[in-house]
């Protein structure tokens, strides 16, 4: 094996991870500074090879994040994207300054459709621009990839022409993106092989492909690509992004390492990590994983047909294609019940991958004492829920939900009374309310004792274990001028957890106002700015 752990017989694919970029393009996705270092040194951890940082001309913000990760994110090539533009490069270029290594990412529309309608240019215009802008590029970061956008829709011979041209002036690396999920597996493979027998120069640089999954295709796609030449392959933790999304970097790792009899390729990802690193893009851009998602979804090793029962505990390759320990997962189930204590929490967790600090283990223990109370057993998902529900609680405690109670029934309008703690506030603050349910009256009663409105962009509710005394785990999105603000927390209790998720939601807000303020604005008044 090499220093990454692919066996010599394999060949080296380099993975490409954009959901710091493409992926925060989901809507409403939107990642602060500490969120995107957080996810960056996580993708650090599982291996991959470049990290795309963000899109540092898209504001002061994004520059400022992309310089941070450079500086602590030290392992792979950090990557900025650019349009092919002297500002845009400009920018990325000084976002990247104190990257180990450095690569700028020049994208341009190649096909027909794009230069016709979006750009306005003609070939030989589109044909001078890329030449120039990775020229440009160049004298700016380590390496160069450029990418031809919509290339799956463009003229071929015209493409190998543009590739040509970014070779010539410097490129590293040459992408051929599936940008609008349109082609299919056979047809990908084809363009791949006919770009590197039609392009000069095309043995001096990395082929890559990048694929959407418009059509459900991306990954088939990225592995049809790779068997046809492509050395990078590009895409996103649970395969999150723009549209339907990206390929997921997890399936296509985790299908090169299964079916090596098909394919004599490897990569330096620490599978293992590959199930935290999911876990945590989920939790901080509040965009949840399908239970049935292919490896890290919840259901992905969970066998509850009668047959599959029986042929697993007979023999477990029966239905299982492969171990859930080598994604991150578990099956085993840990009974964890109100009579353990610290130790045997803290030495469960450190066997599911979380050294937690003295403060947040016993934050998660009390939390533990009182789901245990409600629940016979509690199994390792419940526990994996507890831990990310207060790594989720970032923000100061501004507001602390003491007491609730809710009257609801099919014949009587809903009505919910709650009691808030409020930060420097000596007494706390007791309000009621009606809504259309119980959820909804709750939420509102919690808005008239905090005093804070927000817009409720979504509410999710999932189980995370079954039962019935299964943790219900909640998900609220709430907007406020223009940013969204997630909060998350697990109960036995739907409405406890809705309730602890709504204001966990608007501490973080109100801390967010609260950082937004001007330097002669006391943050309370910046808080107060959220009030409606």
């Amino acid at each position: 094996m090499d220093a990454s752990g692919v066996r010599g017989d394999k060949v080296r694919i380099q993975v490409f991870d954009t959901t710091l970029r493409d992926g925060e393009q989901s809507p409403g996705a939107s990642l602060d500074e500490m969120e995107k270092l957080e996810v960056a040194k996580a993708l650090e951890a599982l291996g991959v090879d470049v990290i795309e940082a963000g899109f540092p001309v898209a504001s002061p913000g994004e520059l400022k994040a992309v310089q941070e990760i450079c500086r602590q994110v030290r392992r792979p090539v950090i990557c900025a994207l650019a349009r092919a533009n002297p500002v845009d490069i400009e920018h990325a270029g000084e976002a990247l300054k104190g990257a180990s290594v450095s690569r700028i990412h020049i994208f341009l529309a190649t096909s027909e459709i794009h230069m016709r309608y979006k750009l306005r240019k003609t070939p030989q215009e589109v044909l001078e621009i890329a030449r120039e802008a990775v020229a440009l590029a160049r004298r700016h970061a380590h390496q160069v990839e450029f990418s031809a956008e919509d290339a799956t829709r463009s003229d071929w011979d015209f493409l190998c022409r543009v590739f040509e041209a970014a070779i010539r002036a410097g490129a590293t690396v040459i992408n051929i993106p599936d940008t609008v999920g349109y082609t299919t597996p056979a047809e990908y493979a084809e363009l791949f092989r006919y770009v590197a027998a039609h392009t000069e120069g095309i043995e001096r640089v990395v082929l890559s492909a990048h694929c959407h999954d418009d059509l459900g295709l991306a990954v088939a796609n990225s592995l049809a690509a790779i068997e046809a030449g492509a050395r990078q392959v590009e895409g996103t933790i649970n395969g999150i992004g723009e549209r339907a999304g990206n390929a997921a970097l997890e399936e296509i790792v985790m299908a090169l390492e299964v079916r090596e009899d098909r394919y004599p390729y490897g990569t330096g990802v620490v599978t293992e990590q590959l199930y935290r690193t999911s876990r945590l893009v989920s939790r901080l851009t509040g965009i949840p994983v399908q239970p049935n998602k292919a490896i890290v979804g919840e259901n992905a090793f969970a066998h509850e047909a009668g047959i599959h029962q029986d042929g697993i505990l007979k023999h477990r390759s029966t239905y299982e294609i492969m171990v859930p320990e080598r994604v991150g997962q578990t099956s085993t189930r840990l009974v964890l019940g109100k009579h353990s204590g610290r130790h045997a929490l803290r030495q469960r967790l450190a066997e599911l991958g979380y050294e937690l600090t003295p403060e947040l283990l016993e934050a998660t223990y009390r939390r533990f004492l009182e789901v245990a109370d409600r629940k016979k057993h509690v199994t390792d998902r419940d526990l994996v829920a507890l831990v990310e529900e207060q790594q989720a609680a970032t923000a100061p405690e501004r507001f602390a939900l003491e007491y609730f109670h809710v009257d609801d029934g099919n014949t009587s309008v809903a009505t919910a009374t709650v009691r808030v703690r409020i930060a420097g506030v000596e007494a706390p603050v007791q309000e009621a309310a009606c809504g259309d349910g119980p959820v909804d009256a709750l939420l509102r009663a919690i808005e008239r004792a905090t005093g804070v409105r927000a817009e409720l962009e979504s509410y999710h509710l999932q189980a995370v274990t079954s039962g019935k005394d299964a943790m219900g785990e909640v998900t609220v999105r709430v907007r406020d001028d223009g940013r969204v603000h997630v909060g998350r927390a697990v109960s036995t209790d739907v409405l406890e957890a809705s309730a602890r998720a709504y204001v966990q939601a608007l501490n973080r807000m109100v801390h967010a106002a609260g950082e937004r303020a001007p330097a002669d604005e006391p943050a309370s008044t910046a808080a107060a700015g959220a009030r409606g």
